[in-house]
């Protein structure tokens, strides 16, 4: 039987996460916000501040936040920025 709280546990784990990483993009000027986890493991986040324009917010994005999601949250497949 499927576990009707998986979703609520998985979106909390994953803003767990975020929540560990925000101090270090905030003391850059940026900041990041978990907008959806979807059912498929697809994170979608908000970035605002000095990520908006910021040559190194990809990299922000996929080799700090998606790298750290994966190995904490291994349910999650991807990290997209909306």
């Amino acid at each position: 039987m499927p576990d009707p709280q998986r979703p609520n546990r998985l979106r909390q784990r994953v803003v767990d996460v975020i929540e560990r990483l925000r101090p270090a993009i905030q003391d850059d000027g940026g900041d990041v916000e978990l907008v959806d986890v979807d059912a498929q493991g697809v994170v979608r986040v908000r970035l605002s501040g000095a990520c908006i324009g910021c040559p190194s917010a990809e990299s922000t994005l996929t080799a700090g936040i998606e790298h750290n999601l994966k190995t904490h949250v291994p349910e999650v497949t991807s990290v997209k920025r909306v």
